[in-house]
């Protein structure tokens, strides 16, 4: 374990030393760093937990979606403080609008799909803006731990198909794989509104 997290970057090695003596309360403790302040190489953690706990593999994953759902708070919190301007000066106002139209109509599933995807999906503006609409915090919460908890969890299946090297695999396709479940999420999301709309305009049934 600790040979294979001690080729990242020397920068990490600390930390590194040091969440590998914590185990799996280490994978929580470093997906907390990662969602409140600062970026942490999650998916090559999570790779050299999984590789070498294979038989506890989904107890880091889980812990690791628990963390990242607990750190998430700071940028929620800071964005329901009064963050819109905040919002308005790195998007304009147009992004803004569809930002707000899509926490109007789904808000579990505009930070749960963004939480699913890996680097560089923008996944903080959507965390603070869930706090700047007024997102529900168990709903946030939730939202934050199923979409990391799916990510980690198809990330740990592939370590243990091919290895720690899968995450160079997902690392190199990353722009393909946040485009694939845009796309995804858009249709479903298409989908899930016709069914509802149909179901809507039914007539109420005579007794």
């Amino acid at each position: 374990m600790k040979q294979f997290f001690l080729k990242l970057a020397g920068k990490w090695k600390v930390l590194v030393v040091l969440l590998a003596k914590l185990g799996f309360w280490g994978a929580g403790l470093a997906a907390l760093i990662d969602s409140s302040s600062l970026p942490v190489p999650m998916d090559l953690f999570i790779a050299g937990w999984v590789w070498n706990n294979k038989s506890t593999f989904w107890v880091y994953c889980v812990m690791a979606a628990a963390g990242s759902a607990v750190g998430g708070l700071l940028p929620y919190w800071i964005g329901r403080g009064g963050g819109e301007l905040f919002l308005l000066k790195h998007v304009n106002r147009i992004r803004f609008e569809q930002l707000r139209l899509r926490f109007e109509r789904q808000e579990f599933l505009a930070v749960m799909i963004p939480s699913m995807l890996p680097p560089p999906a923008p996944w903080k503006l959507f965390v603070f803006a869930s706090g700047v609409f007024e997102m529900r915090v168990l709903a946030f919460m939730l939202a934050v731990f199923c979409g990391r908890l799916t990510r980690w969890l198809l990330l740990s299946l592939l370590v243990l198909k091919l290895g720690p090297g899968a995450v160079e695999l997902v690392a190199h396709h990353a722009v393909r794989v946040v485009i694939l479940v845009c796309l995804l999420a858009v249709v479903g999301f298409a989908a899930w509104s016709i069914r509802k709309r149909r179901s809507g305009a039914l007539p109420p049934i005579q007794s």
